[in-house]
């Protein structure tokens, strides 16, 4: 006989958190006997229905693991949202050969979904990327709870027993005991104790509406400067290119060749059409 289960969004708890934990708490547990029935109906028939059901069933069990990290200052419903997903993936990869229960292969995934969240957000700065420094990370995290700051004799043992130098244990304590500033903090009463990064690493120019204005500024001079070259007769415009553009300047002597005049005619040119230029674009 199928269980009857509440309506309730599995994935977020929402914005009434209470209301959501009411409903969890009222979904009945599987006996091992109809989960495995279940997990054999998704296994081999995907039964979309049975993984509903088996998902439903659990996430009690989730809310039990992510109020396990709310020492990590995170919304206790984020923390439940990421759970759900890593159960919903454990559930799609669960086979029911395996012997065991969902709860306990669920697991690596609810906590491996959480831990994920909690790294993402937990600092604006990573605190960590790698496997080993994940792995130090959550460790970590409860040995400065319960110790506080580590001796040279306690960095040894967790090293030790985290299979990792001691230099990484206190690399991942210092960043632990760091603290995220923002970048444009209000102002204090006393100005000497204000030390918002804002007013030193304020760069010159980076204003955005100066740079916009600069851009535009720019954008208009290129413009007049396209009009009046193009204003310009082919052969003012050539001689203005190879004289002024290109990477590598012909003398006059090399355009008095190319247009069979002399030097000094060509310099008349360059020089007339140089003037016409300046009128052109400071009308």
């Amino acid at each position: 006989m199928a269980t009857h289960l509440q309506p309730i969004d599995a994935t977020s708890p929402g914005s009434n958190l209470e209301s959501y934990l009411q409903s969890v708490n009222s979904i009945p547990l599987l006996d091992a006997v109809r989960e495995r029935e279940l997990a054999e109906k998704l296994y081999y028939d995907g039964d979309l229905d049975a993984a509903r059901q088996l998902v439903m069933s659990h996430l009690r069990f989730v809310v039990y693991i992510a109020r396990s990290y709310s020492g990590y200052g995170l919304a206790e419903a984020d923390l439940i949202q990421e759970g759900n997903v890593g159960l919903m993936k454990a559930v799609k990869r669960f086979n029911p050969e395996y012997g065991v229960r969902l709860v306990s292969f669920a697991v690596h995934w609810i906590k491996a979904e959480i831990h994920e969240f909690i790294l993402r957000n937990w600092r604006i700065v990573k605190v960590a990327t790698t496997k080993a420094q994940r792995k130090l990370f959550f460790n970590l995290r409860g040995a400065t709870g319960r110790l506080g700051h580590l001796n040279d004799a306690e960095v040894k043992a967790i090293a030790h027993d985290l299979d990792v130098e001691p230099g990484h244990v206190r690399q991942m304590e210092e960043r632990l005991t760091s603290w995220d500033e923002a970048y444009d903090a209000p102002a204090a009463d006393d100005d000497d104790a204000f030390f918002s990064p804002s007013r030193y690493l304020e760069q010159d120019g980076a204003d955005p509406a100066s740079i916009v204005e600069l851009e535009d500024d720019e954008a208009a001079s290129q413009q007049f400067l396209k009009g009046a070259f193009e204003s310009l007769d082919e052969r003012a415009r050539e001689i203005i290119s190879r004289r002024w553009l290109s990477e590598h300047k012909s003398t006059l002597h090399e355009l008095a060749e190319r247009f069979n005049i002399s030097a000094e005619r060509v310099r008349q040119l360059e020089q007339n059409a140089l003037a016409k230029l300046r009128r052109q674009i400071e009308s």
